[in-house]
């Protein structure tokens, strides 16, 4: 074996050693809060970790019964994740379809104006925000959280599917022109098909941004509203923090995304690395 070999098996060796060490490290959290599930409050409150113990669903049996139950919850995080993505979507198409193949002069200074208002902490716009919502009776209201889901994805979205369009040639739209198609017909026929997988894999991102935001449904709702964020946060009393029921409470919030997460996954792949091989 050369050394020009050996050097390209260690190396490979190498990457793969560490590619399970950053697998490891990040899986760590996700397996340390499921076994954590599993324990009672004595074994979880513990300063010396029990690795060895009797698993139980007693903490699942009292997060599935807190505050109303789970369902109510989790029906609101799935109505306002998958509501508040499709509107979004709406909103995206038109704006990064004119941006890629129409632009203007101002085109790139809108889309750093757009990107730049992620830049803002949700804290600093908070009472303004409030404030209207107080006045026109959207507190704790599920299409009040709708409408904030949507603003808050809505700059990630334009960019992720204009980029995904600026992938597209051109030529398709200009072919379509001199077949007398519409602005909408060359849109809906041509291009959309074309960057479905793009459109997918943004429609996956948003959805999973909007199930996991915290912050906003925490302030802005109490219980009609409420998402599994404050499913979670509910177990934060006076008392103390209740270490297994809130580990419970995680690991029945974060299934059902991680679940669509695998099952999606080779979908999302495909979106992200759409148009990166001409």
């Amino acid at each position: 074996m050369s050394t020009a070999t050996r050097k390209t098996s260690f190396g490979g060796i190498a990457l793969g050693i560490l590619g399970w060490i950053v697998a490891l490290l990040m899986f760590f959290p996700i397996a340390w809060l499921l076994l954590t599930s599993f324990k009672t409050e004595a074994e979880a409150f513990t300063i010396t970790p029990h690795l060895f113990f009797t698993p139980t669903l007693q903490s699942f049996e009292t997060a599935l019964s807190q505050g109303g139950g789970y369902w109510h919850y989790a029906w609101n995080s799935a109505v306002t994740s998958v509501v508040s993505t499709l509107f979004g979507l709406v909103l995206t198409v038109p704006a990064a379809y004119a941006m890629a193949f129409y632009p203007s002069k101002r085109t790139d200074f809108t889309l750093v104006w757009m990107v730049s208002t992620k830049f803002i902490p949700a804290v600093g716009v908070l009472i303004p925000i409030f404030l209207v919502y107080k006045n026109l009776d959207l507190l704790d209201n599920v299409w009040g959280l709708i409408a904030l889901y949507t603003a808050m994805n809505l700059p990630i979205m334009v960019w992720m599917v204009y980029s995904y369009f600026r992938d597209i040639p051109k030529d398709l739209v200009e072919a379509a022109d001199i077949d007398g198609a519409s602005m909408m017909q060359t849109m809906t026929r041509v291009i959309l098909p074309l960057a479905m997988p793009g459109l997918a894999s943004t429609c996956l991102l948003a959805l999973i941004l909007a199930w996991n935001e915290s912050f906003w449904s925490i302030t802005m709702t109490n219980h009609s509203a409420a998402t599994l964020a404050v499913f979670i946060a509910s177990f934060k009393s006076a008392e103390g923090l209740f270490w297994a029921k809130m580990s419970a409470a995680s690991v029945l919030s974060i299934a059902p995304i991680v679940v669509l997460g695998w099952f999606a996954q080779r979908q999302m792949v495909r979106g992200l690395t759409f148009g990166a091989v001409k």
